[in-house]
């Protein structure tokens, strides 16, 4: 049969992903004990052999071998598991389960058993420098907590699990960092520095899709470093330190704008001075200086009338 008449339900079929399932075992100590005794008995029979001569004695050794082989291919197919260890279970190449019940089991001594750890592991990615969606360079890194949820997905879908997370987290912190900026200047938009809670969602909704395929379920990301790289942080740093000071200016000039206000209101209610638009001008000019001037202002007694 050629490669043009192969069956396409077939090629469908070993291109399916390898899913986890339980493996069949049975109790080790059970099995322990039954191939202790079965040593013993052969030992006991080679011993007994020992003793006679001719066809017996080489017919009993034959069967003390075969015993003895038995009793060690029963002692092969035991397979301590560890807690948060899981042995997958392959025979001749093909996938057979997986064993996750601690403690002592038996299996075909023929398969070949995988250890891999199932416990919840904590990765940090390197320090990466990123173009921010602003095209401005900053540095970030991420923890990744990560957990193997599918043993067969780990095994068989990828080559090196560990490696292969390592590598989708690299690649997920660099789209995320390149898809935002670092700052948004207060426009309102997402932004690395002022939105970390939903970056990091996003990233773990993105990196969770990537390593789906091996089997490995992401619990947890955080940022733990972000900053401007070094060659733009002073200029940066000088860029946010204007801003600031333009927003705090503005907050002053929007409390003295009030606090004016509130004079000229409460003045005129209480009738305690009537005052021209042009006074009022001079008034609202001085209380704007005293106010928003950053050194204190200096007293000046006027010893004329209110028009001189």
């Amino acid at each position: 049969m050629t490669a043009h008449e192969l069956d396409p339900g077939s090629i469908k079929t070993a291109t399916q992903p390898v899913t986890e399932q339980v493996a069949r075992f049975m109790p080790g100590i059970r099995m322990l004990v039954i191939g202790i005794a079965v040593l013993l008995v052969g030992v006991a029979l080679a011993v007994v052999a020992g003793h006679l001569s001719g066809a017996a004695a080489i017919t009993l050794l034959v069967v003390c071998a075969l015993i003895l082989l038995a009793g060690a291919l029963i002692l092969r197919g035991l397979t301590p598991v560890v807690a948060g260890q899981a042995r997958v279970v392959q025979l001749f190449g093909r996938y057979r389960g997986t064993i996750r019940e601690p403690g002592l089991t038996w299996v075909n001594p023929f398969t070949h058993r995988i250890i891999v750890s199932t416990r919840i592991r904590n990765q940090e990615s390197s320090q990466l420098k990123v173009n921010d969606a602003d095209g401005n360079p900053i540095e970030i890194a991420a923890v990744v907590v990560w957990q193997v949820r599918d043993t067969a997905s780990a095994i068989y879908s990828v080559d090196r699990v560990v490696e292969f997370v390592t590598i989708q987290t690299e690649t997920a912190i660099r789209h995320i960092a390149s898809s935002y900026p670092y700052d948004s200047r207060g426009s309102g938009a997402l932004s690395l520095r002022d939105n970390a809670d939903e970056i990091t969602e996003r990233l773990s909704a993105e990196l969770t899709t990537r390593v789906k395929a091996a089997g490995v379920q992401v619990i947890e990301t955080r940022l733990t470093r972000l900053s401007y790289a070094p060659e733009i942080a002073q200029a940066m740093l000088r860029q946010q330190q204007a801003s600031a000071v333009v927003g705090a200016r503005q907050r002053i000039v929007e409390g003295a704008v009030g606090m004016v206000r509130l004079a000229l209101e409460r003045l005129d209610e209480e009738g305690v001075v009537e005052l021209d638009e042009e006074r009022k001008a001079a008034m609202v000019s001085n209380l704007l200086v005293v106010l928003c001037s950053e050194q204190a202002t200096q007293q000046v007694v006027n010893t004329g009338s209110l028009y001189q």
